[in-house]
């Protein structure tokens, strides 16, 4: 997507930009000239994440803009506040808010605390709702204004709610700001849309959720940046109430190749598509492609019970020391049955039934996918974003399950 220069001038404030898609947005506008109010929490290096929002502004300037680095709790009303006043004092006004900050727990009812749920929804839902009313006053005497919500369309599927009620219901809430102030708002012009993306995006967030190999079938945060880029040149006017999905918009705006923003090219059409996206979900995935050996009659042959002996032969004291997680495992199809790796307890142990210990993590899914998961045909990453693994209980032991097959799979 190449820069037009229509957005040199404008004031665009931006939370949660100090890194990840925020900061692309941030890196895209400045090309055009833009001010950018960096509105984030980090203002000293986190120890495994990387920017603050002065390293951010110091990348937006040379990039061609201008940058203001705010402190912003985005839960906090005077924070937000006291950020909106100091973009008013040193730019003159605000044209242009992205509300992309967010905070993401990915279990279900039972196993997401209250704090974990209050959180989500302070600052997904709230965070949002609070930014916009706070520079709506700047906005109405904008001549190009714009709100856009990193927020998935609305869809009342069940499939997008049954795993994951509280994250889902937070995001909604942000979208929902859309449906309600896009047309609220629409007397003084103000345009209001959401962007989503189709397939997972790679940043900090979701490395720290599923690990450094979901970068193999994921894009970069730049389609999420041109794609909003995208949106935001459009007059706001006529581009309002929309709940746009990045490669539809860039496809749209003249975008033919897409190929560029994969992490890796080489998986361009193996990327793992985001939740939210109704009829995402491709009957086959490309790294789906593992078959267990069955008989004529179509039933497997006892593929999992041989597949946890071998396992159960290449446990260690070592294996226990590191992952310190117990799993239980409940398999649909043809081969259905429990059985469970118990890794906090003594040497390790594994078998078919209930573990002796309460699981950190119960996991289900069908035969053919945890065989496959196992043989290293299909990551536990990828198969949870693919709605083929359900996980209650603790989510980032569960998916510790990588680390723990890599280092099993050259003994099996």
């Amino acid at each position: 997507m190449i820069n037009t220069g229509k957005l040199a001038g404008r004031t665009v404030f931006i939370t949660g930009a100090s890194r990840g898609i925020g900061k692309a947005i941030a890196l895209k506008v400045a090309k055009d000239g833009a001010n950018v109010i960096v509105a984030a929490k980090t203002a000293e290096a986190h120890p495994k994440l990387p920017g603050t929002i002065y390293t951010a502004c110091e990348e937006i300037e040379k990039a061609g803009g201008k940058g203001l680095p705010c402190i912003v709790d985005v839960r906090d009303q005077a924070a937000v506040r006291n950020a909106v006043e100091e973009a008013v004092k040193k730019f003159g006004g605000i044209d242009i808010v992205v509300n992309n900050a967010s905070a993401i727990n990915l279990s279900g009812t039972e196993a997401t605390d209250m704090k974990r749920y209050d959180l989500m929804h302070n600052i997904n839902t709230r965070g949002t709702f609070l930014v916009s009313k706070e520079c709506l006053p700047y906005l109405k005497k904008s001549n190009h204004a714009h709100i856009l919500n990193l927020s998935p369309p609305l869809s009342m599927k069940p499939h997008w709610f049954k795993d994951t009620v509280a994250y889902t219901m937070a995001k909604y809430g942000m979208s929902m700001c859309v449906l309600g102030m896009h047309e609220e708002f629409r007397p003084f012009s103000i345009g209001v849309n959401a962007l989503w993306p189709k397939t997972a995006i790679h940043t900090a967030a979701i490395e720290m959720i599923a690990g450094s190999e979901a970068a193999k079938y994921s894009r970069k945060p730049e389609i999420v940046a041109d794609a909003a880029y995208a949106i935001l040149i459009q007059d706001p006017k006529t581009c309002t109430g929309n709940f746009f999905i990045d490669e539809e918009i860039l496809k749209e705006a003249g975008v033919t190749d897409l190929k560029q923003y994969a992490c890796f090219p080489e998986n361009a059409d193996k990327l793992m598509p985001d939740f939210f996206v109704d009829d995402n979900m491709p009957v086959s995935p490309p790294w789906d492609t593992f078959t267990i050996h069955r008989t004529q009659t179509g039933r497997t042959h006892g593929e999992i019970a041989k597949l946890f002996k071998k396992i159960e032969s290449s446990l260690s004291q070592e294996a226990v020391a590191k992952t310190q997680a117990v799993f239980e495992f409940h398999v649909t199809g043809d081969e259905s049955g429990k059985w469970f790796i118990d890794l906090k307890n003594g040497g390790g142990l594994c078998g078919q039934g209930s573990p002796s210990s309460p699981p950190d993590a119960t996991l289900t899914m069908d035969s053919k996918n945890f065989f496959n998961m196992f043989s290293g045909k299909l990551k536990p990453a990828t198969a949870y974003m693919m709605g083929k693994l359900k996980i209650q209980g603790n989510l980032q032991k569960a998916l510790k399950l990588e680390q723990l097959m890599t280092s099993l799979r050259s003994k099996l």
